[in-house]
């Protein structure tokens, strides 16, 4: 058995294009599907894919860590920059959609079998409209509480929003007492039984970071999401230690190393991991194996479109530490038209049962992506008041 090919096909999703990758082999009807989605570097993603194909084409589908091994390490570059990590995730998820598809199993079979019956999701306040999302302005702290209202009408027990406002290394009492009013606003909407996360987008200082949330923490986030930069593993764990919230960060790191320093330090608590971002899920079983060693929880990172949504539940099934999975259901209308998935969702409480079909479970319509093909993604930009360039 060998591989034969790897196709490309980009769908246009406004803040993103998904990147969808297809592994073709030489047995009739047997391919395998992967996602490679990173916002604002889709041709970058698109080459880095072109340069590995090399070393995967004529090759045993079926030798996965083997391939994993070859495009990581192989021609002197390791595989841990974001652009060849998100590459590698495309054809490392597809190669195992291949795997779960020969032994007629879901991939989790593959990994020891499922450890819960259902995982629980959460959405984004406005399911994941950019607008709703990303541009609601935390002065609107209003409107923060009609969407977290509109989430638990529609069915949701969890929700995060970005309800930290840029701010410089260090300021006053002004963008501290919007955010509280926001998160203050979406908790009086809510009430206790639902879970609240707070994404500060690693936009503050940690200083600033540390006092988001003190301020914060009377309201009982689940968890405060990237308080300061990734790379300030002092800081994320010196805001950890301090606040009651648990911090959880990762989503910008791609290499198990540097998940063990992160860990070792106690610089969160909540695990991040993207499966699109990490070197596919080869990568993410990696860092699960390092969380649940250090006891740190899996909420991994899933923005993107619904390959990367059937790998990270498939994921998600087999792993003792995952707690619950990041889902974006109304960024686009087309979202559930691109993809048909195995698992069953539950309206009520937002919950997934276990996908019943080979593989990941998921099969992409390329009719219906080739309706939408590549459009520049909508910049997103932040200045400070005095002109100097912030973090988005």
């Amino acid at each position: 058995m060998k591989i034969t090919g790897i196709e490309t096909f980009v769908c246009h999703a406004r803040m993103r294009n998904w990147i969808f990758v297809k592994v073709v082999t030489d047995q009739p009807g047997l391919v395998g599907w992967g996602e490679a989605t990173l916002e604002w570097h889709t041709r970058a993603v698109l080459g880095a894919i072109e340069d590995l194909a090399p070393l995967v084409v004529g090759q045993d589908p079926r030798r996965i860590e083997h391939l994993w091994q070859m495009m990581y390490r192989q021609h002197f570059w390791h595989g841990h920059g974001i652009v060849r990590s998100t590459a590698i995730s495309g054809i490392d998820i597809a190669l195992w959609d291949i795997a779960g598809k020969l032994a007629g199993v879901p991939c989790s079979q593959l990994w020891g079998g499922p450890v819960r019956d259902w995982i629980r999701t959460y959405c984004h306040l406005g399911g994941g409209r950019m607008e709703e999302f990303y541009e609601t302005p935390v002065e609107e702290a209003g409107r923060f509480a009609d969407l977290a209202r509109q989430a638990v009408e529609e069915g949701f027990t969890a929700i995060k929003a970005m309800a930290v406002p840029p701010t410089m290394p260090i300021e006053g009492l002004r963008p501290l007492r919007a955010a509280e009013a926001a998160v203050r606003a979406m908790r009086d909407a809510v009430g206790e039984q639902v879970d609240l996360m707070v994404d500060c987008h690693a936009r503050p200082s940690p200083a600033m970071g540390l006092r988001f949330g003190k301020a914060l923490d009377p309201y009982g986030l689940y968890f405060l999401e990237e308080p300061c930069w990734p790379e300030s593993i002092d800081g994320l764990a010196m805001i950890n230690r301090t606040i009651a919230a648990p911090v959880a960060t990762g989503e910008r790191i791609t290499e198990p190393a540097y998940f063990q320093k992160l860990f070792a330090a106690r610089a969160c608590e909540v695990c991040q991991l993207d499966v699109t971002h990490c070197s596919g899920l080869s990568g993410a079983r990696r860092v699960a194996a390092l969380a649940e060693a250090h006891r740190i929880a899996l909420a991994p990172h899933n923005p993107q479109g619904p390959v990367s949504t059937a790998a990270t539940l498939e994921f998600g099934f087999s792993q003792p530490s995952f707690v619950i999975c990041e889902t974006v259901h109304a960024d686009v209308p087309w979202r559930d038209e691109v993809a048909q998935t195995g698992y069953t969702l539950e309206p009520a409480g937002r919950l997934v049962r276990p996908n019943r079909n080979p593989g990941l479970g998921v099969s992409v319509n390329e009719a219906e992506v080739r309706k939408h093909p590549f459009q520049q993604e909508l910049p997103q930009r932040v200045f400070h008041g005095d002109g100097s360039v912030g973090d988005w």
